[in-house]
């Protein structure tokens, strides 16, 4: 008797659920697509889930945090799991891909077959280990979010693994001649502090960390930033078919790792810290990366990637781990500032040999010296919004990935702006209702004029404050000239982006949603004090009479946009207070269409 085979038909499939995955078929599915999202774990994630633990970070300096679906989960995060506790992040990842109904999530499924024709995919085939079945996902358009590149091999689509030579792209790199060798992967450990003593029996088979090893290593506990990033292997081996040996070999190094810190007596206090978290599922940072139309380099990152098609932006400085990993007798990484942010154009993100294929995550068409800085989740976050919201369009308007790039690159930018993605020396246009109403308050009119000039944060490559400042109680008017159509109304506001009004001392855990090691007297993630919690939306009929149309007493948006529909005259919003009980608050946008 066969095993089960079921089949799905959509308008695009997602093949991975990590951070780039999930955003990619939200996005999508927002803007009308149907989607599928084919992922091998049981839970979302990928590197940021329990299973792998690690933190979701992205652009450094200031006001470079990463908005859009990334900032709308991190303060989802922030008032439900203000403990950072990790089964309530893995349900709020579950429940942003499960609450889209136009998203069929297919988990447990592990991609492994590809139908084509000639240089389109026709679908591609998952085995559930669950219910022990084929699926099945016949679609238009694909992208590739496993980071590592399954539908690669498995369609044709144009890869490169390893280095290159200095001398190809002209980078400043250490290696002469390209190679294969990559960055590592890791398999993470977290401890906890208890107040009674414990201790520690290593199994025979751990591996005993090397003294010379250790200078550039050395562990501290109650150091929140202390993630352990640095148990890494597998760079100067096939980073993908050697996984499970190299897995092997993280687990007996982590374990021997922490005998070395219960048992050596160089560690003060670690007798009251036991081993809470021990993670079997590695953590990758590099493999296969695709080839799309054009190839980012590490001179487009330090020359403030300037593209006309820039969908996303970096910001990590240039992060190379050294191959060998934690067997390397030298620093584990060599540091390079980047000028954050930088652009990242459309054209990396789809492939230039299979039509219909799109990608996102660290996989995307860069060179490896580029790929050490964009790599990071948040910036693989915006990818994937940037290629679900371009797959949208593609559906729209029956194109291709590479036809979004002809003919609707600016429609695509306009779009993630309006759903609050950042591009570096952009800004957003503002629709025509918006311009010509009137724009008036009962509070001060300076900075009025900034609700509609497309700027929707502070950050170094605009000019001058951003947003309105106004006191609790003001209420902000637009009067159209005659009564026309309203379809929606759109409301930007302050979720400080540096996190200076939360009111934890250490930096690491002010700014990060999980958490690594659990010590004494954890402190307590609140909502950004600016970020404004009470306000009112009213709209004037064709009649003259003010209607109610929104209120929220408890906002955890940065972002809202609100349906209107009707014919109106005027709106108007009146913002009562903010999380932080401010006398001045401030918002970015407000703007009607």
């Amino acid at each position: 008797m066969a095993l089960p085979h079921q089949y799905v038909d959509v308008d695009f499939c997602v093949v991975g659920g990590g951070i780039a995955g999930m955003f990619a078929a939200i996005a999508a599915a927002r803007h009308g697509a149907k989607v599928a999202l084919m992922h091998e774990r049981p839970v979302f994630g990928g590197n940021a889930s329990s299973e792998i633990r690690m933190w979701v970070c992205g652009a450094a300096g200031e006001n470079n945090r990463e908005t859009g679906l990334l900032e709308e989960l991190r303060m989802v995060n922030n008032y439900r799991n203000p403990y950072k506790q990790w089964p309530i992040w893995d349900s709020t990842l579950f429940e942003f891909v499960k609450n889209e109904p136009n998203i069929t999530a297919l988990l447990n499924c592990s991609c492994m077959d590809a139908e084509m024709d000639n240089n389109q995919i026709i679908s591609v085939t998952g085995w559930q280990m669950t219910t022990q079945t084929f699926i099945t996902v016949r679609a238009k358009l694909f992208a590739d979010c496993s980071g590592d590149s399954v539908l690669a091999p498995l369609t044709g689509a144009e890869y490169r693994v390893g280095r290159e030579a200095a001398s190809e792209f002209g980078e400043k790199v250490s290696q002469t001649v390209a190679d294969r060798k990559t960055m590592g992967m890791s398999c993470l450990i977290q401890a906890r502090r208890y107040d009674e003593p414990s201790e520690y029996i290593a199994p025979d088979w751990v591996l005993h960390p090397d003294p010379e090893v250790l200078k550039f290593r050395h562990p501290v506990l109650d150091n929140p930033g202390e993630n352990f990033w640095y148990f890494e292997l597998g760079g100067d081996r096939d980073s993908i078919h050697d996984t499970e040996k190299v897995r092997d070999e993280l687990i007996a190094l982590a374990l021997g790792m922490w005998n070395h810190i219960k048992n050596s007596g160089e560690f003060p206090d670690s007798e009251y810290w036991q081993l809470d978290f021990l993670g079997f599922l590695p953590g990758k940072r590099e493999s296969r990366r695709m080839m799309g139309d054009y190839i980012m380099t590490q001179g487009d990152v330090l020359n403030e990637g300037r593209f006309d098609d820039v969908v996303a932006f970096g910001g990590w400085p240039l992060d190379d781990h050294h191959p060998g990993g934690f067997y390397h007798k030298g620093h584990p990484n060599t540091w390079g500032k980047t000028p954050a942010p930088y652009g990242i154009p459309y054209r990396c993100l789809y492939s230039r040999n299979i039509a219909n294929l799109f990608f996102a995550g660290r996989n995307i068409s860069m060179t490896h010296a580029a790929m050490s800085s964009a790599r990071v989740m948040a910036t693989c976050g915006l990818l994937g919004q940037a290629v679900g919201t371009a797959a949208a369009i593609a559906v729209e308007k029956d194109t291709t990935p590479r036809g979004v790039y002809v003919q609707y690159c600016d429609l695509l930018r306009q779009t993630l702006m309006y759903d609050d993605c950042f591009i570096p020396y952009t800004k957003r246009r503002m629709s025509a209702l918006t311009m010509s109403a009137a724009l008036t308050s009962t509070g001060t009119d300076e900075f009025l004029s900034n609700l509609r000039n497309g700027a929707d944060r502070n950050n170094r490559t605009y000019d001058g404050e951003q947003g309105y400042f106004c006191a609790p109680g003001t209420t902000v008017t637009y009067t159209l000239p005659e009564a026309a159509y309203v379809n929606r109304v759109r409301l930007l506001f302050d979720s400080d982006l540096d996190r200076s009004t939360i009111a934890i001392e250490n930096r690491v855990e002010r700014i990060h949603n999980t958490r690594a090691n659990v010590y004494k007297n954890t402190p307590r993630l609140t909502m950004p004090g600016t970020l404004m919690k009470e306000y009112t939306v009213e709209f004037m009929d064709e009649h003259g009479i003010w209607q109610p149309l929104y209120a929220d007493s408890v906002n955890i948006k940065r972002l809202t946009v609100i349906p209107l529909g009707k014919t109106v005259q005027s709106v108007r919003a009146t913002f009562i207070s903010d999380w932080g009980k401010s006398n001045t608050l401030h918002l970015f946008s407000f703007d009607i269409d």
